[in-house]
Protein backbone atom coordinates (compact mmCIF):
# COMPACT_ATOMS: atom_id res chain seq x y z
CA UNK A 1 0.00 0.00 0.00
CA UNK A 2 1.31 3.42 -0.93
CA UNK A 3 1.54 6.02 1.82
CA UNK A 4 -0.79 9.01 1.83
CA UNK A 5 -1.16 12.37 3.50
CA UNK A 6 -3.42 11.11 6.25
CA UNK A 7 -4.74 7.84 7.55
CA UNK A 8 -7.28 6.19 9.81
CA UNK A 9 -4.86 6.07 12.76
CA UNK A 10 -4.04 9.76 12.37
CA UNK A 11 -7.68 10.88 12.44
CA UNK A 12 -8.78 8.44 15.17
CA UNK A 13 -5.92 8.69 17.67
CA UNK A 14 -4.04 11.68 19.01
CA UNK A 15 -0.26 11.98 18.83
CA UNK A 16 1.45 9.46 21.05
CA UNK A 17 5.04 8.99 22.07
CA UNK A 18 4.91 5.76 24.04
CA UNK A 19 5.02 2.16 22.92
CA UNK A 20 1.42 1.72 24.03
CA UNK A 21 0.38 4.64 21.80
CA UNK A 22 2.26 3.12 18.87
CA UNK A 23 0.51 -0.21 19.44
CA UNK A 24 -2.88 1.52 19.53
CA UNK A 25 -2.17 3.32 16.25
CA UNK A 26 -1.03 0.05 14.70
CA UNK A 27 -4.42 -1.45 15.56
CA UNK A 28 -6.12 1.37 13.66
CA UNK A 29 -3.83 0.80 10.67
CA UNK A 30 -4.65 -2.91 10.67
CA UNK A 31 -8.36 -2.05 10.85
CA UNK A 32 -7.90 0.14 7.76
CA UNK A 33 -6.18 -2.66 5.87
CA UNK A 34 -9.04 -5.06 6.65
CA UNK A 35 -11.80 -2.56 5.81
CA UNK A 36 -10.25 -0.40 3.10
CA UNK A 37 -12.57 1.00 0.50
CA UNK A 38 -13.97 4.17 -0.94
CA UNK A 39 -16.41 4.84 1.91
CA UNK A 40 -13.70 4.60 4.57
CA UNK A 41 -11.41 6.81 2.48
CA UNK A 42 -14.17 9.42 2.23
CA UNK A 43 -14.59 9.33 6.02
CA UNK A 44 -10.85 9.83 6.48
CA UNK A 45 -10.81 12.80 4.10
CA UNK A 46 -13.83 14.30 5.87
CA UNK A 47 -12.26 13.96 9.31
CA UNK A 48 -8.99 15.37 8.00
CA UNK A 49 -10.72 18.41 6.53
CA UNK A 50 -12.70 18.98 9.75
CA UNK A 51 -9.48 18.94 11.71
CA UNK A 52 -7.64 21.25 9.32
CA UNK A 53 -10.37 23.89 9.36
CA UNK A 54 -10.69 23.60 13.14
CA UNK A 55 -14.13 22.04 13.48
CA UNK A 56 -13.07 19.15 15.65
CA UNK A 57 -11.25 15.92 15.18
CA UNK A 58 -8.34 14.51 17.05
Amino acid sequence: MRPGLTGWAQVKYAYGASEQDALEKLQYELYYLRHQGTSLDVRIVGRTLRHVVGLGGR
